[in-house]
């Protein structure tokens, strides 16, 4: 099988940078879950790629590189998760999480771009 770069993970986008929202929903679910360490890794999750299944209902993303169509294998358990509305799971393999899969939810917000430092000063009011 083929090793993954470590470059591959550093260079994806932070969950909490792309999807603020999601990445503390994500947080909060897996801490009332009593899933303390899978909340600690929640909070670093990397955005690897969108499902790309194509389904309108499905917003799911990797967050680790992954074969598509082969089994987990060993190691995987899946931890359901009760957002309130649609579904919400996460697929984990030893302790990481490699998917999230979320159907049936409303739209992920992206993060507001933040205005440059010092802005504000390039237009001072008169």
């Amino acid at each position: 099988m083929e090793q993954e770069s470590p470059l591959v993970q550093q260079d994806a986008p932070l969950v909490r940078d792309v999807f603020p929202d999601l990445a503390s929903e994500l947080v909060r679910l897996l801490e009332e879950e009593d899933e303390r360490d899978l909340a600690l890794c929640a909070y670093d999750l990397r955005l690897v790629e969108a499902c790309g299944c194509g389904d309108g209902f499905c917003q799911s993303i990797r967050t680790h590189p992954h074969p598509e169509g082969t089994p987990y294998g060993p190691g995987h358990r899946m931890v359901a998760l009760d957002p309130g509305n649609g579904f919400l799971n996460i697929d984990v393999i030893d302790g990481r999480i490699v998917y999230v899969e979320i159907v049936d939810r409303p739209p992920l917000r992206r993060a507001s771009p933040q205005p440059p430092a010092g802005a504000e000063a390039e237009h001072p009011d008169s």
